[in-house]
């Protein structure tokens, strides 16, 4: 049964404005005919004046004839009806196109063009036409056949077009519909909107002094579009996404209802999210513990995270006007930075500092290495904070009569106590007590407390702060602040300062004290006689042990250390003390002791 859609003749618009300029003409020409005597050079006379005008139905219709004007009024047959006067073409409808095409043309022609590789359309066309030569066919259609189907092709099913052409990704970003989200039933602090964004600017490396691109993480309010906390460090990871968290929440002095954030690998870490793990313990991820709902965009959906519209702008506001600016990618970069740009790399190192002619004696001048200005990351947070404030003072989108710093005022502060925060930002792992304490990331953590004890406990730890962590029992009972362990100069009897004999000798005290400890506790438990034993193979051990060390001490430096002249031979002395001692006693005018005066050591020895 066919709708009333489909008994409906399709008529483009083109067809009535050019049926309706002919009725416009027909009434003209029949008013200019009854002016006239000779009706024979009224219609010749008609028909100049038009062809010779700029009207506007010599725009649509163009140049016409006495015999046109004649066949359309018989068209018409004394009615008004203009409908009369459209051509009785077949014309298409959206989905349909009339082109002289076969089926196994198109085939060829659209295999190519919607190729995944996206081959051009004249490299299509022209493999289509050999490939129909190949074929034996001997009529081959014009070029401009091929391109007019190809745009109809395009117009009329732009999706498989893009989706064949440029993938998922393409159909996403180019052709669905997307959503519009109304900010206006937001407050100011109920979503953060998190991401990274790599710098387009180097700043110079803290561990190594050279230029590099960090990596700035941003927590964006949605209702205001502030960003209210941030953090630079080399690298997108949980201890920089912890620290700008931390940041937002002090700054807001609120903590937020709704972290939108990236699906990056560094925001999914079990710190921020895991409420599986230490559920039966009590201890969960620090969005749980915060209150906070986490919702994680779409992979590769841009406009889903309104941060990404404050990064373009960051980059084209406060990126591009730093020294050190490189860019972002090949595309962007600077033209002083591309190969054989020596008018820009002349202009920019004459911008720099030192980067001006210095005139030398005579006639000869020479220019001095550029110096680029490179920020270290403190400086890089103080511009930051800078433009910052005139970001704020700019008109709020999403409350077009307030200014960002308005908006974001306009929040209520719950009183944000920091100690309280920092100590639920603690992140928590189970770890196992071995000899030397706590095995944590890759070093060691140990207190007197953890002497003696073997099983899992709970470890709490800062990530702003790694020289100690916090110890619980599974149950989450509190044993110990354990401190992370340092490592000992391996010949500080010897070869070591002062500090280092000093952290050797509290280190060998504090294992005796452990040792003492165990032995006194022991001996409560055993008779008289066993403890006797034990007492005797201590001792022997401590002598052994003695003798052992003198021995292999001997026999490392034979007993005998030559001096650099070769006219004396000293014993080997265990520290420079020893020395100092035997110098004074034996040979008090040896320069050795005047430049040992000089030291800190001496200083703190013997004065």
């Amino acid at each position: 049964m066919e709708t009333q859609v489909d008994t409906i003749k399709y008529t483009p618009e083109k067809a009535k404005q050019n049926a309706l300029a002919k009725l416009d003409l027909i009434r003209k020409w029949q008013e200019f005919r009854r002016k006239a005597v000779n009706k024979l050079q009224a219609d010749y006379d008609f028909v100049k004046l038009h062809n010779s005008s700029n009207s506007y139905l010599f725009s649509v219709l163009g140049k016409i004839s006495r015999g046109s004007l004649h066949r359309w009024k018989a068209s018409l047959d004394g009615t008004e009806d203009y409908t009369r006067l459209i051509p009785n073409y077949k014309y298409v409808s959206v989905n349909e196109y009339r082109t002289c095409l076969t089926d196994e043309e198109i085939k060829i022609f659209m295999g190519l063009l919607l190729h995944p590789n996206r081959i051009c359309i004249g490299k299509a066309i022209a493999l289509t036409k050999y490939k129909l030569k190949e074929q034996g066919q001997s009529f081959i259609p014009a070029d401009i056949t091929f391109r007019r189907y190809a745009k109809w092709f395009k117009d009329n099913n732009y999706d498989k077009w893009v989706l064949a052409r440029d993938g998922e990704k393409a159909l996403s970003d180019k052709v669905e519909p997307y959503i519009k989200r109304d900010a206006s039933l937001l407050d100011v602090g109920d979503i953060l909107v998190a991401d990274g964004h790599k710098l387009a600017f180097q700043v110079i490396n803290p561990f190594t002094g050279k230029p590099c691109r960090a990596t700035l993480v941003g927590f964006l309010d949605w209702k205001s579009t502030a960003l209210v906390g941030y953090e630079i460090m080399l690298e997108e990871n949980t201890q920089c996404i912890a620290s700008a968290l931390r940041n937002a929440i002090i700054n807001l002095d609120m903590i937020p209802k709704i972290v939108y954030q990236d699906n990056g690998r560094a925001f999914r870490a079990k710190y921020f999210t895991d409420d599986k793990g230490f559920g039966e313990l009590g201890f969960y991820g620090l969005y749980a513990k915060l209150g906070i709902e986490t919702v994680f965009a779409r992979p590769y959906n841009a406009r889903s995270k309104v941060i990404e519209r404050f990064f373009k702008e960051f980059q084209e506001g406060f990126e591009k006007l730093m020294p050190s600016y490189v860019g972002s990618s090949i595309i962007n970069k600077p033209a002083y930075l591309k190969r054989n740009e020596k008018f820009h790399s002349n202009l920019h190192n004459a911008l720099l500092v030192g980067g001006v002619k210095r005139a030398r004696s005579g006639a000869d001048s020479s220019p001095l290495p550029p110096i680029r200005y490179i920020p270290t990351i403190e400086e890089t947070i103080k511009m930051i904070d800078m433009w910052l404030k005139f970001k704020n003072s700019q008109p709020c989108t999403n409350a077009p009569n307030m200014t960002i710093a308005e908006v974001l005022e306009n929040r209520k502060k719950q009183n944000i106590d920091k100690n309280l925060l920092d100590d639920l930002m603690l992140a928590t792992e189970v770890k196992t007590i071995q000899r030397n304490g706590i095995r944590f990331l890759n070093c060691d953590y140990f207190d007197e407390r953890l002497y003696g004890l073997r099983g899992k406990v709970l470890v709490k730890y800062n990530l702003f702060d790694l020289t100690n962590v916090k110890v619980f029992t599974t149950k989450g009972e509190y044993l110990c602040t354990a401190e992370r362990v340092t490592e000992t100069h391996p010949m500080a009897k010897i070869l070591g300062t002062v500090e280092d004999l000093e952290d050797y000798k509290q280190k060998i005290q504090k294992q005796q004290k452990l040792k003492r400890k165990t032995i006194n506790s022991v001996k409560k438990l055993l008779t008289n006689d066993e403890i006797k034993l034990i007492e005797a193979r201590s001792n022997q051990e401590e002598v052994e042990n003695s003798n052992n060390f003198q021995k292999e001490f001997k026999a490392r430096s034979n007993g005998v250390q030559k001096i650099n002249n070769g006219e004396k031979s000293l014993p080997i002395f265990k520290n420079n003390s020893e020395k100092y001692e035997y110098l004074i006693k034996h040979n008090p005018s040896d320069t050795w002791i005047a430049e040992f005066k000089q030291t800190k050591e001496y200083k703190l020895l013997y004065e």
